[in-house]
């Protein structure tokens, strides 16, 4: 049985790493995809093509997610291509790491606008249409580092703990109409980012994880179906440590 079965997912910055993941993971459980991407438009296209080789129906739009227009744009256009809007997986996401002393107001803003702002773009974007279907599941990614903290990444830590706060508000707030909001907090994820970083600097955080690896985009992807299906029905307002045990 296809746990997403004719349900459409919206999934932010899905052209590669773990949106990309949860893109390919969720038309396996047969669920339709709308996916974003800001650029990367090759990537975009293979993605779209992989996804509707797999026998679902799958659409890339270039969006700018930390835009309150193309969110409401985007909801529009996804609505009228697919004729429902099940589930929400706000993804996308930037890093500007820095120390505090270094760090430049700019550096600051664009972190919260692209990580934090976007979040409530297209949540106030579905909004509307899951309180007419009078069902919705939307899915924020956060991060260990939202709920821990960590040096140098004060403007990342401050977007994706605000993810978690704006998130148990939309719970209260959206309950009733059987609309659930939670939050996945990913850790150490293996991705073609974290490809390029020191293997001995990787090989010493994989052995800090209890689990002594690091994640997959899939082991994300698959947390995200749970909270995503009728599995997860009675869930909402909470934070999934998806971290291989390292907020243990």
């Amino acid at each position: 049985m296809k746990l997403l079965k004719e349900k459409t997912a919206i999934i932010t910055g899905a052209s590669r790493g773990i949106g990309r993941g949860i893109a390919l993971v969720f038309a396996r459980q047969g669920a339709n995809i709308a996916f974003t991407y800001s650029s990367s438009v090759d990537s975009a296209k293979e993605l779209e093509n992989e996804l509707n080789s797999i026998g679902i129906k799958a659409k890339g739009y270039q969006s700018n997610a930390a835009s309150f227009t193309d969110s409401q744009q985007l909801a529009d256009a996804v609505l009228e291509e697919f004729g429902s809007i099940d589930i929400l997986v706000n993804n996308a996401g930037i890093t500007k790491d820095n120390l505090l002393m270094r760090m430049g107001e700019e550096d600051f803003d664009s972190v919260i606008e692209v990580n934090l702002k976007s979040v409530f773009n297209m949540t106030k974007a579905v909004q509307r249409t899951m309180l007419k279907q009078r069902k919705g599941s939307i899915i924020n990614m956060s991060s260990v580092v939202g709920v821990k903290g960590n040096a140098g990444q004060t403007n990342y830590a401050a977007s994706k703990a605000g993810i978690i706060g704006f998130s148990k508000s939309v719970a209260l707030e959206l309950g009733s109409r059987n609309i659930r909001s939670n939050v996945i907090a990913p850790g150490f994820i293996e991705t073609e980012m974290t490809a390029k970083l020191d293997e001995d600097k990787v090989a010493e955080w994989r052995s800090a994880i209890p689990l002594k690896r690091g994640g997959n985009p899939e082991d994300i992807a698959n947390a995200c179906v749970f909270l995503a299906s009728d599995l997860s029905a009675y869930v909402t307002g909470q934070t999934l440590n998806v971290d291989g045990g390292m907020l243990t």
